[in-house]
């Protein structure tokens, strides 16, 4: 749908005014396919800026207007559904709709939409389980003629490098990293690219390669300085890592401490990584 175009996942709540905005519209216009698909996306953004219950809510006003002559709305909401109750908790409940939006997207031939459920089904599973479905989405976007399934596979090369990450297998990380760096460079996606090679320093950092870690986010260092990319914190940790195995203890803690003022703000971060969030703070001194 056009008004997909006005994503921004980085910006949820600026995303949401600028489909209400377009809301009535899409709904005089007619065309009940779109305006269902785009009451999903107005729930996403709600879920992304965590009102689980606002987004429920309109997804629970979407859900009776669906019917199975409209395959593409049916999965959007199975979708949306999914990831506002993966994202406030519920993962059995959103695994359950991610399967189902998998299976209709084989069966109706939409395989942008089944390539998603099946990525959106590795992020609820973990190990073997999460490894399978990674490949599964991997095997359908590279084999899928749609454009649109083909655009998943930056961030399946993505995921499926932290399935290995988290799995210990470094080496099969780095493979899928580089790889996902490639995509985005061919893509010149910009800010892909960006997160790309942080993943790939910070796995050459856990192979114990902490020299050519280090340089990389440097270069990433000078592209925020540079106002090329935004303040990261996650850039600033890695460097606090690498300076801290290298022994420079004044350049770690000038690190760590940086990154903790910018992750501390993060709310996701603080409410998941806890224990690392208090090590950035001993280790930055703050």
């Amino acid at each position: 749908m056009e008004f997909d175009k006005l994503w921004d996942y980085n910006k949820p709540e600026e995303t949401e005014k600028k489909f209400r905005e377009i809301l009535p519209e899409i709904k005089s216009s007619g065309d009940k396919s779109a305006y269902l698909q785009l009451l999903t996306q107005i729930a996403r953004t709600l879920g992304l800026q965590r009102k689980f219950e606002e987004a429920h809510k309109l997804l629970d006003e979407t859900e009776p207007q669906l019917n199975d002559d409209d395959p593409v709305s049916q999965i959007r909401y199975m979708l949306e559904r999914g990831r506002t109750f993966n994202s406030s908790g519920f993962t059995e409940k959103a695994e359950k709709l991610f399967l189902k939006a998998y299976k209709l997207g084989l069966r109706a031939g939409i395989y942008n939409y089944a390539v998603d459920a099946a990525h959106m089904m590795a992020i609820v599973k973990s190990g073997d389980q999460a490894l399978r479905w990674n490949e599964t989405a991997m095997m359908l976007a590279e084999n899928s003629q749609i454009p649109e399934a083909k655009q998943w596979l930056g961030s399946l090369y993505n995921n499926t490098g932290w399935t290995y990450f988290e799995m210990k297998e470094y080496d099969k990380a780095l493979e899928l990293f580089e790889k996902c760096m490639e995509w985005h460079w061919e893509k010149n996606t910009g800010q892909g690219y960006f997160i790309a090679s942080w993943s790939v320093s910070k796995t050459l950092r856990m192979l114990g390669r902490v020299d050519e870690a280090l340089y990389i986010q440097t270069e990433l260092l000078k592209e925020i300085e540079a106002g090329k990319a935004e303040q990261d914190g996650y850039v600033y940790e890695e460097l606090g890592e690498c300076y801290f195995l290298k022994g420079n203890d004044e350049e770690a803690k000038k690190n760590f401490a940086a990154a903790y003022d910018m992750l501390s703000q993060d709310i996701w971060f603080a409410e998941n990584e806890k224990e690392r969030l208090q090590r950035l703070k001993e280790l930055g001194g703050r």
